[in-house]
């Protein structure tokens, strides 16, 4: 698995690149950036990549289920980009589990997806 992270708009916003099979060490990777973004800012928007994706571990899923619970209403936006039809599946899947407005991209409209997670930050 490769998990690329980056703050932009100063830490409002944290762009996370996702390649092959999320495992549970991915999530103690980034899981303290959200937190620290979190209390920095009180939410945040996260643009997730979504790059040859291969879904979760067991582990994984259920870290993935604490990091939900825990920031139901920390985050304001959720943008999902990715290359194929399940990964569109995803952002219906995650509606229930956060209060974030969740919008899934394809990878070609990856300008639109930054216009998007963007758009009201000050």
């Amino acid at each position: 698995m490769s998990v690329e992270v980056r703050e932009e708009e100063g830490g409002k916003l944290l762009a996370i690149k996702l390649s092959g099979k999320l495992e549970k060490q991915d999530y103690e990777h980034f899981t303290p950036i959200v937190e620290r973004l979190v209390k920095q800012h009180g939410q945040v928007r996260m643009l997730v990549e979504l790059v040859d994706f291969h879904g979760w571990t067991l582990g994984a899923l259920w870290e993935d289920m604490k990091f939900d619970w825990k920031h139901f209403g920390d985050i304001e936006r959720l943008a999902l980009v990715g290359d194929s039809k399940w990964e569109a599946g995803m952002a219906a899947f995650c509606k229930p589990f956060t209060k974030a407005k969740i919008h899934y991209f394809e990878l070609t409209k990856m300008g639109e997806a930054h216009k998007w997670i963007k758009e009201g930050l000050a």
